[in-house]
């Protein structure tokens, strides 16, 4: 749905296949050119994270891609996962209709307030968003999203490591053989085309971008400084800040906020 007209592919590539006779669906993809993008992205704005948090964002990163992949081809999603011990908040953003994937870590004033929460943010086409909340019982980002299908989807779902980079999500379909789905394992998806019978449906392409730019952050700040600019500016030429979405990090000065203002 996301394919461009006449133009060859970009970005990371997601299979979508039925099974017949289960009822289900599988996506699956290889994310190493995406977390390739990933470290690209920190590198170019200048941070980094501990390895424990990059191991556990780039699951969201991935589960959030196969799930996007399953979804209709107009909606958008978030998804803000809450780990409390760990003081650690994980978001990861995609649009379908862009074939679009970002996200970011939070670790600074992040507390432990005794819960793990998914909270999932959902807008398709001009609708409304809808909006839900589920509590985790521990720090598996899988499982986080397996219990946000069970409660929010209320179809289940579930996912895999076909190798160390190569994900699989199940979802469920009405009419799904639930004997066949609760005894999949990591070794029984590694043998899925052999011993199931798979109907390609779809290759959707998905890429890192946020989407932010310089532009879209001096429209934030636009207000504050028509309003009070000596509070957003002090005695300061430029302001630092970064992206809410990906953490992209954005120099903006008096004169071109000025000169954005102005322009309107």
């Amino acid at each position: 749905m996301n394919e461009p007209s006449g133009e060859q592919p970009q970005g990371l590539e997601v299979r979508t296949y039925f099974v017949r006779e289960r009822n289900a669906l599988v996506a699956r993809a290889l994310f190493s050119d995406l977390y390739v993008d990933y470290y690209l992205h920190q590198g170019q704005h200048g941070y980094t994270h501990s390895r424990e948090h990059d191991s556990l964002f780039k699951d969201a990163l991935s589960a959030l891609t196969l799930h996007c992949a399953s979804r209709p081809w107009n909606e958008t999603t978030a998804w803000t996962i809450h780990f409390a011990a760990l003081k650690l908040n994980l978001f990861v953003t995609g649009d379908n209709n862009r074939g679009a994937v970002s996200g970011q870590i939070f670790t600074d004033q992040v507390k432990d307030d005794g819960r793990n929460l998914l909270s999932c943010d959902i807008v398709r086409g001009q609708g409304f968003p809808r909006r839900s909340v589920v509590d985790l019982a521990d720090t598996d980002v899988f499982h986080a999203v397996e219990k946000y299908y069970a409660q929010s989807e209320q179809l289940p779902a579930r996912l895999f490591r076909h190798s160390d980079e190569d994900f699989v999500m199940v979802t469920a379909h009405p009419d799904i053989d639930m004997v066949w789905f609760d005894s999949l394992t990591e070794e029984s998806i590694r043998t899925i085309d052999q011993t199931q019978t798979l109907s390609l449906l779809e290759r959707r392409y998905y890429k890192w971008d946020c989407g932010c730019d310089d532009k879209k952050m001096m429209r934030v700040l636009a207000p504050h400084f028509i309003k009070e600019p000596e509070a957003l500016f002090g005695d300061e030429p430029l302001i630092r800040m970064s992206c809410p979405r990906c953490g992209a990090r954005y120099i903006i000065t008096r004169e071109a906020l000025e000169a954005s203002i102005a322009a309107k």
